[in-house]
C-alpha cells in the first residue's frame, strides 16, 4: 500500500511542480549527446541523438510514466503530429525512466508506432537535461520537452504540467528553424 500511496502522489506531483521541482537547460547551448535503448512499434531498437540529428531537428521530450493519463494524451498528441514534423523534417523521441519492457507497450498502444519511446530507468538521460526529480526512492523525468537542431544547439525548451502546449511549442520551434533554412 505505501508503495501505491508514493506512486500516486508522484503522479500527482509530477503534473504540479514542474516550474518549481527542476529546471531546464538553456536555449542555445549544446544538447548532452546520449545514445539509449528504445521502442518503436514494440520493437527495440537503440536511438543515438547523433545519427538522428544528421536528419533534422529532433524533439526530445521527457515525461513522467507511461500509461498514466497526462503522459499518455502526450505520446497520443505526438502521434497525431508526427506526419507534420516529418514534413518539416524533424523527428520526435519520448524518454521516461520506465523500463524497456513497459515502452515496447506504450510506443505501440499510446505512441501508435509513430515514434520511438527511450527506457531512462536509471534517469541518467533525465539527469544529463536537468529534468531527474526525485521523490524519495522514487525518481522520475519531468515533463519538459527540448527541440534540438542539426548544429546540436538547443532552439528551444519548455517545462507546462500539460501535454498540448508540448506539441505546439515544439512545432512552432521546428517551423521557425526550418524557415530560417529557406533563406
Amino acid at each position: 500500500m505505501a508503495t501505491l500511496a508514493r506512486f500516486l502522489l508522484s503522479c500527482f506531483l509530477a503534473g504540479m511542480l514542474p516550474s518549481l521541482a527542476w529546471s531546464e537547460l538553456a536555449v542555445g547551448t549544446i544538447a548532452p549527446a546520449f545514445s539509449t535503448k528504445a521502442a518503436q512499434g514494440g520493437a527495440d531498437r537503440t536511438f543515438t541523438l547523433s545519427d538522428a540529428l544528421k536528419k533534422g531537428p529532433v524533439v526530445v521530450y521527457f515525461y513522467p510514466k507511461s500509461f498514466t493519463s497526462v503522459c499518455t494524451e502526450e505520446a497520443n498528441l505526438f502521434a497525431e503530429a508526427m506526419p507534420e514534423f516529418e514534413r518539416l523534417g524533424s523527428s520526435v523521441i519520448g524518454i521516461s525512466t520506465d523500463t524497456i519492457e513497459t515502452q515496447r507497450e506504450f510506443s505501440r498502444m499510446a505512441c501508435r508506432d509513430k515514434f520511438p519511446v527511450a527506457a531512462d530507468p536509471k534517469g541518467n538521460v533525465a539527469k544529463a537535461y536537468d529534468v531527474l526529480v526525485g521523490l524519495g526512492s522514487l525518481v522520475f523525468a519531468g515533463r519538459t520537452s527540448y527541440v534540438i537542431t542539426p548544429d546540436g544547439k538547443i532552439a528551444s525548451a519548455l517545462t507546462a504540467g500539460d501535454a498540448g502546449s508540448h506539441i505546439q511549442s515544439a512545432l512552432t520551434s521546428v517551423k521557425a528553424w526550418k524557415a530560417r533554412q529557406v533563406r
